[in-house]
């Protein structure tokens, strides 16, 4: 319980949204930069209008602690990583690593509390994406899927990596992953290109880039979204 403890302190605040009495599935729904588990969930709940629920699924938004972060003249955001630049071309910083390890006993927690690691599907937006992608891939190829929004990966990523070392490819959980061709945070090109470069590497990628959108949600994000996750984590 101690250990538990531990982990969940160091992600507070930690929203656990869960509307039924008994849940069989998780989602863990990591925020972008400088954001929180709650202004992320607020955030979908604009967008949408409603909740994103289900009434099987337990949804976890951690949040970030705060850091140093380099984009920021090196003052603390509530970051999963440090990044030397908004970039793919420079090389990643070792920061994921640990922050992945950390969110891996977000996993372990969800497995104790009784929910199967192919029932358990991790997701964000923006730099949340991007500690989706790592944290799956790397660290956790048994869960039931990713999702990824408007995130990228850098050129030479850990991830890929990992991946052109992975024997059992079949074994890969899927990718959802959606972009906003007008997005001039992290450039259209750098979500496509991730997309490639994880397809190429056997990831069964669902990619959608949609018309006319920023650095932000769109209602039919999340319509797509659930239905995905539908699909990967049915009621049982």
């Amino acid at each position: 319980m101690a250990a538990a403890s531990s982990v969940t302190k160091l992600f507070n605040p930690r929203i656990v949204s869960q509307t039924g009495q008994t849940c069989t599935a998780s989602i863990i729904f990591l925020h972008g930069s400088g954001d929180s588990g709650l202004g992320v969930k607020e955030w979908t709940k604009a967008v949408m209008g409603r909740d994103l629920t289900f009434p099987h699924i337990r949804i976890i938004y951690p949040t970030a602690p705060a850091r140093p972060y380099t984009p920021m003249m090196g003052n603390p955001s509530t970051v999963w990583f440090d990044r030397k630049q908004i970039s793919p071309f420079v090389p990643e910083d070792e920061s994921v690593l640990h922050m992945c390890e950390n969110l891996s006993k977000l996993i372990d927690l969800e497995v104790q509390n009784g929910i199967p690691l192919n029932r358990i599907i991790v997701g964000g937006f923006s730099m949340g994406g991007c500690a989706a992608l790592h944290l799956a891939y790397r660290y956790r190829p048994s869960i039931a899927g990713v999702f990824g929004l408007s995130c990228f990966l850098n050129e030479n990523s850990g991830v890929y990596k990992r991946l052109d070392e992975e024997s059992e490819v079949s074994r890969l959980p899927p990718l959802f992953q959606t972009h906003g061709n007008m997005d001039e945070l992290v450039l259209p090109e750098w979500g496509r290109k991730t997309c490639e470069e994880l397809k190429r590497r056997g990831v069964d990628v669902d990619f959608h880039m949609f018309d006319n959108l920023y650095h932000e949600f769109h209602r039919k994000t999340f319509h797509l979204l659930e239905k995905w996750i539908l699909k990967r984590l049915p009621e049982s």
